[in-house]
């Protein structure tokens, strides 16, 4: 892409941003004509998909723009570039794009984004692009930088006319392109695929499918159509950040909830998190914590109540509240769906802080082995990282038959919670330090 006259280069694949980056960035805004030149267009660009993202710095870049981007690498291609790029405390995960869909809602980004990053999007009757189609918000934008948007030798022009033939038929449409980026952006209703030709291809999804079911569910062929509930204005019906964080979302009567049992919720977990962070007071270092998992997210309290530190959150959505997820991003954070039953797909010593608020009760009613949990949460953790496990007394006196053998013993606080709207019965939080191991420990 050239910007201001310089061209912005991206070496060895992947988005591999240095000195430009912000160019590039301003370079985007300017194409969609954002006013003041900013990508986040007033706070209405938040979430964003980088797809192939190498080591993330595209993602990085985005956090001083008030854009939070989940920045996914697939690990048959990208080796280890996600591990350097969450030590770099970018957030960022190991992703597939394969044969199931990714495990975000739909209309979970505003903004997705692809340079040079390798990824055949034509394969199986561009069900790779019908899946960005799903995650992308009304009006959605995607942002794609490849040779086949500018080269004029016959196999790019021939790939170029294939993707943008497949778009047009998905009713995208072209809103800018300047020297080797185009942005499409996604139709805010059902008008342009009611006015198709019979027959077209590809057909609209059946009404009884899930857009937002996610995990372990396959990839489908089809346009996810909007339905009549769905808010269709661009964005959303959202407010723009930072305002939608603390705002009850449309899509809280999708999945049962109040607007007044959302804000208790946060109110709540302002109180709880204020609580944890007296705790570790003494010893939590400035900036020594930057990486967060919340293994249990529910609404989002946990991560909101964290807005106002330098940290970025992971919110994981168990695969029975999963429905609940899509609030997480309707907030403008960011999170996956995942069973603890199963290991995380992440690198090892990755993040800097975990927090399991009843997770261990959870796995334990269907069966699954707290000690294996323990030990995954464990790959995770890395060393002086905190461990934040709320949960029944009786789970809480298990673990802590575990905590010496597993060196997270470098600092303990165990207290009695106060009882709130949220608590499931009596309840005890322990606190909980990660040693560096050492050569005395590792001695057989």
């Amino acid at each position: 892409m050239v910007v201001d006259g310089e061209k912005i280069k991206f070496p060895g694949g992947g988005t591999h941003f240095h000195y430009g980056a912000d160019k590039y960035i301003v370079g985007l805004a300017q194409m969609l004509k954002f006013p003041g030149d900013k990508l986040n267009n007033g706070g209405h660009i938040r979430n964003v998909l980088d797809v192939g993202c190498g080591v993330a710095s595209f993602g990085a870049y985005l956090l001083h723009h008030d854009i939070i981007a989940m920045s996914l690498a697939p690990n048959d291609v990208h080796e280890n570039q996600i591990q350097f790029a969450l030590e770099r405390g970018i957030p960022s995960t190991l992703g597939v794009l394969g044969t199931k869909r990714l495990p975000y809602p739909s209309r979970s980004f505003e903004l997705a984004h692809c340079s040079r990053c390798r990824i055949d999007w034509l394969q199986r009757d561009g069900i790779l692009l019908l899946e960005l189609d799903r995650l992308l918000g009304p009006g959605g934008y995607f942002a794609y930088s490849s040779p086949e948007a500018y080269e004029q030798d016959p196999e790019n022009r021939k790939i170029w006319n294939a993707m943008y033939s497949l778009l047009k038929r998905m009713c995208w449409k072209v809103v800018a392109k300047r020297g080797q980026t185009v942005i499409w952006s996604k139709p805010l209703s059902n008008s342009c695929y009611l006015k198709r030709d019979p027959g077209t291809l590809p057909p609209l999804c059946n009404s009884s499918d899930d857009p937002d079911a996610s995990w372990n569910v396959s990839m489908k062929a089809c346009i996810t159509p909007y339905s009549a509930r769905m808010h269709k204005e661009r964005w959303s019906g959202l407010l723009p950040w930072p305002q939608r964080l603390t705002a009850a979302p449309p899509r809280l009567e999708e999945i049962g909830v109040s607007s007044e049992e959302f804000h208790e919720d946060t109110k709540i977990w302002h109180f709880r998190v204020i609580e944890y962070w007296k705790q570790m007071k003494s010893v939590i270092q400035k900036n020594s914590i930057r990486n967060v998992m919340d293994m249990n997210s529910n609404l989002g309290g946990f991560a909101t109540a964290l807005k106002d530190k330098d940290l970025w959150v992971m919110n994981v959505a168990s695969v029975k509240m999963s429905a609940r997820l899509k609030i997480i991003y309707d907030r403008g954070l960011i999170g996956t769906v995942h069973d603890w039953c199963e290991a995380f797909s992440t690198y090892p010593r990755t993040y800097d802080l975990l927090h399991a608020w009843a997770v261990f009760s959870e796995i334990k009613e269907r069966g699954c082995s707290s000690e294996d949990l323990l030990i995954e949460m464990d790959r995770i953790l890395r060393p002086d990282g905190f461990v934040i496990i709320r949960d029944k007394h009786s789970v809480i006196n298990y673990i802590q038959k575990f905590i010496t053998a597993l060196r997270w013993d470098g600092w303990l606080s165990e207290v009695e919670p106060r009882t709130d709207a949220l608590s499931g019965g009596e309840e005890l939080v322990l606190i909980a330090r990660k040693k560096l191991w050492t050569d005395g420990f590792m001695t057989m």
